[in-house]
């Protein structure tokens, strides 16, 4: 990994060892110890997979920012996506008004090191933590999906915020890394939640029904979950969650029941959406669809091209199999992924949009 200057390598080499230090859940291979008694651990080689990323610059967007003001923004972290995340972050902080008052949550399944200095080295002045999410903890509850990359337990981490993420926060916004934000993430982040514990666009013209197998509505006790309630389908790649409202409520407890219908029974066909539904469709705070606006990586199967939803656009979702920086690598994307293209850090950038 090329970085600027010798200062810049032992600041990031100094924040890494103060992460390892302080975060006690990641275990760390003793291998020196220094005159105060601290054992320091083994950094391995940086992984040859593991994408290199040019610097952002720093935004300072607005006169009139109350550092306490801050925003809370939750995404998982994995070197696979981790060319996504770099853009998802970017746009964020490039379109948002006060990007200094914005504080990410990342989280990740396995200690990655080369992931955590390449956000040092992209983002020097980003604030940010990283959990760990144990896999452990679905193993047993995930059932076999579509699509494969909707089977990884990281993609269930989301069911989790309330217990991963620290008490001060009481709100979330919760997004994939497959989305760029081309609006103020602030006006998502002050939505009147209305006493609801999520909020997030609805599409009550989905067929909702498409979404259980034959099995579910065919049952006579199941289908009366949404008994009293009008459900439409939500994505959740892009939520707001309030925290403390989901923890009292025991939603990760509800949403792991439905889990456990679904290894007895098959009542779904996708990962951790349906489970979702189930509990909470028909019971959110509506978001104009503006900030979802997804399906832009084609259907779960083939990822083929979709067309722009007509209407305004504040957020752009590459929800299904295709992913614009693989598509844009290949020399083949799709219309919509020069949308994607600018906000791409990855080094060298020899995209070809003219072909």
């Amino acid at each position: 990994m090329a970085l600027g200057n010798t200062s810049q390598v032992l600041g990031l080499l100094s924040s890494f060892l103060l992460f390892l230090l302080t975060n006690h859940r990641y275990h760390v291979t003793p291998a020196a110890t220094t005159a105060n008694g601290v054992h320091l651990g083994v950094v391995r080689k940086p992984a040859p997979d593991v994408p290199i990323f040019r610097e952002a610059p720093a935004f300072r967007n607005g006169n009139t920012c109350n550092v306490s003001d801050r925003i809370h923004i939750s995404m998982t972290l994995d070197s696979n996506y981790l060319r996504g995340t770099m853009a998802a972050v970017l746009s964020i902080l490039q379109h948002s008004t006060c990007p200094e008052n914005i504080e990410f949550h990342f989280l990740w399944s396995r200690f990655e090191p080369q992931v955590y200095f390449s956000i040092k080295s992209t983002f020097p002045y980003l604030k940010f933590k990283i959990y760990r999410f144990e896999s452990n903890r679905v193993r047993g509850k995930i059932s076999k999906s579509i699509r494969q990359a909707l089977d990884q337990p990281l993609n269930y981490a989301r069911i989790y915020l309330s217990d991963i993420l620290p008490g001060y926060v009481k709100r979330v916004i919760y997004l994939d890394s497959d989305i760029v934000v081309v609006d103020d993430i602030g006006k998502l982040w002050e939505v009147d939640l209305q006493r609801k514990v999520l909020a997030a666009p609805e599409y009550c013209h989905a067929n909702f029904t498409e979404y259980f197998t034959d099995l579910f509505w065919t049952d006579p006790e199941l289908p009366r979950t949404f008994e009293g309630r009008n459900p439409c389908y939500f994505n959740t790649g892009v939520m707001v969650v309030n925290v403390e409202k989901w923890r009292e409520g025991t939603y990760t407890q509800k949403v792991e029941e439905w889990m456990a219908v679904q290894k007895q029974k098959r009542i779904y066909h996708l990962g951790s959406l349906p489970p979702f539904l189930l509990v909470l469709a028909g019971e959110l705070k509506s978001v104009d669809h503006r900030w979802n606006q997804h399906g832009l990586g084609g259907d779960n199967l083939e990822g083929k091209c979709r067309s722009l939803h007509p209407g305004p656009i504040s957020l752009l979702h590459w929800s299904g199999k295709g992913k614009p920086w693989l598509r844009l690598d290949s020399r083949r994307p799709c219309s919509v992924d020069h949308l994607w293209a600018p906000y791409d850090l990855y080094r060298p950038n020899t995209h070809s949009l003219d072909e």
